[in-house]
């Protein structure tokens, strides 16, 4: 798949760069999940340019270094003395080396120096301190370990904080960018399949590619190709959060899986864990990790107990929902019965997602202040999917969201917007609307 996107994160790169070339060394964090396009986009920026890439894999300190010194010596065509053995020491000559000659230095997973050596982020703060204003060199720096990386350049008991002069954080994909992929590589496609594309990646670049390279951009093939032996999907999700979560894996496992499955207040979710207390597990998969959010119905206040949690990636979502829930199945390669379970239960769960496709569409359209959805503590009799509030004055939407506008039931909308008009926008002008398939 060629390369979408990221034309306002490549423009930022690009001016970085200038002024780090024509001024003085410059410092930038890339961040955000695996799979999102982080290398890529790094690559793409500093491609016309003289440029170090170093990978820091989880081995010995002196064999990283052995292993980068020929690629710093082709890259940039000078010598690098062969006995340096330490990244402090390899790091101060690069430093010295920008004195006489700009150059991009590139370092992914720079969050593995934690499992290397420690001291390697104090020792790049000081080498970095020293010369940054009389050298030329573009430090980006990139991590997959979002809490980490938060923690490394944000946390200001940590000897890098602040020394970074942009933080960059990859989204996925954007609603038109998905809608343009589709027209590229399925012209034919209907709209469910749009559906389903977002609904299984959540515009994740990398399992985009994975559906467009296959050719598989319908519903059906989209579930043959991720539900098979082998299948590159099977294990993702186990794979992108065992080394953030550590250890203690299982019980953010197990919160994460009650909440893909419905069970989303505080309450639910402990009593499925055995009336285990995880009000500090939730803190820190919000505010570490970045893997939940935090709902309130929309305009209550910051401290209002009535809260459901929420999975915010698309794709964790499904893995938690049908892989790791149907573990049994995989363990006996019985994939058939597994893509039975996800083809009959695919037009209930994307509906779900459905909603949010619309509440991001929303968003992107930069015409409203607040997008969310509306509850009462007590009861779900009037619950309303989207209610959105423009950025014009007393001006709002609520809309009802349905797979197939037929099931649309505009009476009972009606009921339900009158009694959030009395209960929390008197003074507004609401439009009332269906959003289905036939709008995406």
């Amino acid at each position: 798949m060629r390369f979408h996107n990221r034309e306002e994160e490549l423009k930022e790169l690009k001016r970085i760069q200038q002024l780090a070339f024509e001024e003085n060394s410059r410092m930038t964090v890339v961040t955000g999940r695996r799979r999102i396009g982080k290398t890529s986009l790094i690559m793409k920026a500093v491609e016309q340019s003289p440029t170090v890439y170093l990978f820091v894999g989880r081995k010995n300190e002196a064999t990283l270094c052995e292993e980068f010194i020929p690629l710093i010596t082709q890259s940039l065509q000078t010598f690098v003395p062969g006995e340096i053995r330490s990244f402090r020491s390899l790091f101060q000559y690069l430093m010295q080396l920008a004195t006489q000659q700009a150059f991009n230095l590139v370092i992914d997973e720079f969050q593995e120096f934690y499992n290397i050596n420690e001291s390697i982020f104090s020792d790049m703060q000081n080498i970095w301190d020293q010369h940054r204003k009389s050298s030329h060199m573009n430090l980006i720096v990139s991590g997959s370990i979002y809490s980490l990386m938060q923690k490394i350049f944000q946390d200001n008991k940590e000897p890098l904080f602040g020394r970074a002069d942009n933080i960059i954080k990859l989204s996925a994909f954007s609603l038109p960018v998905l809608k343009e992929i589709m027209h590229e590589y399925a012209p034919a496609h209907s709209n469910d399949d749009l559906l389903a594309l977002y609904t299984f990646t959540g515009g994740v670049p990398k399992y985009v590619e994975l559906f467009c390279d296959n050719h598989a951009l319908s519903v059906e093939s989209m579930i043959h190709f991720m539900v098979r032996d082998n299948s590159p999907f099977t294990e993702e999700g186990k794979n992108l959060l065992v080394e953030e979560f550590g250890k203690n894996y299982g019980t953010y496992f197990s919160i994460l899986s009650a909440i893909a499955g419905g069970r989303n207040t505080q309450a639910e979710i402990e009593a499925t864990l055995g009336e285990k207390s995880i009000g500090g597990y939730l803190k820190r998969l919000i505010n570490d990790y970045n893997i939940i959010i935090r709902q309130r119905p929309i305009l209550a206040k910051e401290g209002s107990t009535t809260v459901r949690y929420e999975i915010c990636d698309n794709f964790i979502r499904l893995w938690f929902n049908y892989f790791d829930r149907n573990r049994s199945l995989i363990e006996i390669k019985n994939f058939v019965g597994l893509r039975t379970i996800i083809e009959t239960d695919y037009p209930t769960y994307s509906g779900k997602i459905l909603e949010l496709y619309f509440k991001q569409k929303f968003a992107e359209s930069y015409q409203f202040r607040a997008i969310g959805s509306w509850w009462e503590a007590k009861g779900n009799l009037n619950e309303i999917d989207i209610v959105a509030l423009r950025l014009e004055k007393n001006k709002a939407v609520v809309a009802e969201v349905k797979r197939q506008r037929k099931n649309f039931k505009p009476e009972l909308l009606a009921q339900k917007v009158e009694h959030l008009k009395k209960k929390l926008l008197p003074r507004y002008s609401i439009e009332t609307m269906c959003l289905s398939l036939e709008d995406m």
